[in-house]
């Protein structure tokens, strides 16, 4: 009795120990330095920070984020007003921060985003809408690609009359190519709005 009492000791004890060895080994972590971004498009991916060589062996967790850019929003913003000088407007890349342990992350833009806001008196005026919307998206198409990050993105619009009443929708950069530049007034904003 006291031979198997021994034994089921002995099975527990290794049992544990093993467990034990387990827990206490990690994973190898990835070598980033040999990484490469996978990119559906041709465009170059924006970086907001430049990885070090201290992050070569440690790994990075991927979270959705955005950033402005300034610089395509001074441009943006500017012609919008030139259209209306009520109205003002931004630019937002859209993609992904690649976060460190220590903080530090990379950012790599998945598409370049688009937010138009207009004062409006009254929010039944569809073909002065449709006029505005086919403006401000002539301008926007014709932005260098050298100055678009990442894929096609939208153009939000945002029609104010109050704190209460609006109306906002997006408009596809790539749907209003294929489908609706040549739309313009009652017809182009009731193609958008209606989705």
């Amino acid at each position: 009795m006291k031979h198997r009492r021994n034994w089921v000791i002995g099975i527990i004890l290794a049992a544990t120990a093993g467990f034990v060895a387990l827990q206490s080994v990690t994973a190898p972590e990835a070598d980033i330095s040999t990484a490469t971004p996978s990119i559906t498009n041709t465009s170059t991916p924006f970086f907001t920070d430049t990885p070090t060589l201290a992050h070569a062996n440690e790994g990075c967790g991927y979270t959705w984020a955005y950033h402005d850019d300034p610089a395509l929003t001074e441009k943006f913003d500017k012609a919008v007003r030139d259209i209306n000088p009520d109205a003002s407007a931004r630019a937002e890349l859209f993609g992904e921060d690649c976060v460190y342990a220590d903080g530090s992350s990379v950012f790599s833009a998945m598409e370049t985003d688009f937010y138009v806001q207009l004062p409006v008196d009254n929010l039944t005026d569809e073909e002065a809408f449709g006029n505005w919307i086919a403006q401000v998206m002539s301008f926007t198409t014709q932005i260098p690609d050298d100055e678009i990050q990442g894929n096609d993105g939208f153009v939000e619009f945002s029609f104010i009359k109050s704190e209460t009443e609006r109306i906002i929708f997006r408009i596809p950069i790539a749907t209003y190519l294929a489908d609706a530049k040549d739309k313009s007034g009652t017809e182009l904003y009731r193609f958008f709005h209606a989705q």
